[in-house]
């Protein structure tokens, strides 16, 4: 298990500190991903920073369900298969 440490990081001109076990370049990739979506939100017209970060945590949400969603289904079918073909293999070892 990784120790934690503290880090230091810049989100929206406010400074944060945590401690985490994750690598402090991972906490800054994605605080500047983070950013991005705020800004890219910024340029389609959202002027009030915290409506643009609460707009991108929406979206980043929204993203990471329906990618959860997709591989619930994926496993689901994996699962089906592999119990199919498992199946054809009883089928053939009789």
């Amino acid at each position: 298990m990784a120790e934690s440490t503290r880090v230091e990081l810049t989100l929206l001109g406010q400074k944060l500190s945590l401690r985490s076990e994750a690598a402090p370049e991972y906490l800054h990739s994605l605080a500047a991903f983070i950013e991005e979506r705020v800004a890219s939100l910024q340029r389609g017209g959202i002027r009030d920073p915290l409506k643009a970060l609460s707009l991108a945590a929406l979206d980043m949400a929204d993203e990471l369900h329906r990618t959860r969603e997709e591989r619930s289904i994926d496993e689901g079918e994996v699962t089906a298969r592999l119990r199919a073909v498992i199946a054809r293999l009883d089928d053939l070892s009789r």
